[in-house]
């Protein structure tokens, strides 16, 4: 089997925006042009990668495997350009990044120090922020680029214009209060008659608990709203509820009172970095810094925390 790697970004952009016609958009080609770039693909791979349904095209098993491994082959590249670009001229400016609390702590913050080293005239700034705030800074121009947060399964192809850039998928957590569940091969927690915590309806978080509170049992709690996880962890070690926490979250946070469950069917969450597309391909200190955030995401392990 031969496959010709050029072709693998029309698959790609297929799998990101949701169809033959998004995937042209964004790549500025007709959707001819994709179709034919698919087809030639399917020839090389010997599988179908796409099927049929009324609202367009979806991609078939064998084309998700092939686009996990197009966005290897994409993260592999972006390493290569940042290591590229340490040998030619150095890169300088300023980039402005936006996030959320967990990926700016956990993946960002500590990777500043070493960037500084390598590019001395190259400025990170960084803006926490929630999304839609941050969705207007990134449109504004007064951010370059932003961390987005999915949910398991979520079709939510980037607007019209941008461009998300896979970092990492990481596992939702079950936090219950210490001693609570005593095994967690069966979990009904209807019987243990606490409610899931509120939070904010737009987070990723949000859209994750709806889907495993469906799962799972239990309602939600009237009482108790949280934004931050510090406070969902306090929350759920004085007994007013359970929730679902990302593993990130989990690195930096006092976990004290409470157990953190790894149940099957939690399902992950998807971490992308966002940006104005024509600013990616015309700007390369933010090139070079998307390549270093990148880096940053795929060397990330929980591993190492023990989760």
């Amino acid at each position: 089997m031969r496959i010709d790697p050029s072709r693998l970004r029309f698959l790609l952009a297929v799998a990101r925006y949701g169809g033959v016609l998004a995937a042209a958009d964004e790549l500025e080609v007709t959707a001819s042009a994709v179709s034919q770039q698919l087809a030639k693909l399917e020839r090389e791979t010997g599988y179908a990668l796409l099927r049929r349904v009324p609202s367009g095209s979806v991609l078939t098993p064998a084309g998700l495997a092939l686009a996990e491994a197009a966005e290897d082959v994409e993260r592999a590249l972006a390493v290569a350009r940042s290591r590229l670009a340490e040998t030619s001229e150095e890169v300088s400016g300023s980039v402005r990044i936006g996030g959320f609390q967990s990926f700016l702590a956990t993946v960002l913050a500590p990777a500043l120090p070493e960037w500084r080293e390598r590019y001395p005239a190259l400025r990170f700034g960084t803006v926490e922020a929630e999304e839609a705030d941050l969705m207007r800074g990134l449109r504004a121009g007064v951010l370059d680029a932003i961390a987005v947060e999915l949910d398991t399964g979520e079709s939510h192809p980037p607007s019209r214009g941008t461009t998300d850039v896979p970092l990492l998928d990481e596992p939702w957590k079950l936090v219950v209060p210490a001693g609570a569940l005593l095994t967690s091969d069966v979990i009904d927690l209807s019987r243990l008659g606490m409610p899931w915590l509120g939070l904010d309806a737009s987070a990723a978080s949000a859209k994750a608990n709806r889907r495993v509170r469906r799962e799972l049992g239990g309602a939600e709690s009237t009482e108790h709203t949280f934004f931050s996880y510090q406070n969902a962890l306090a929350l759920v070690a004085a007994g007013e509820g359970v929730t679902l926490a990302p593993a990130l979250a989990l690195e930096t946070l006092p976990t004290t009172g409470v157990d953190i469950l790894d149940i099957p069917g939690l399902g992950m969450r998807r971490v992308v970095l966002r940006h104005l597309t024509r600013n990616r391909s015309s700007s390369p200190t933010l090139a070079t810094a998307t390549a270093l955030i990148r880096e940053a995401a795929a060397a990330f392990s929980y591993e190492s925390s023990g989760m």
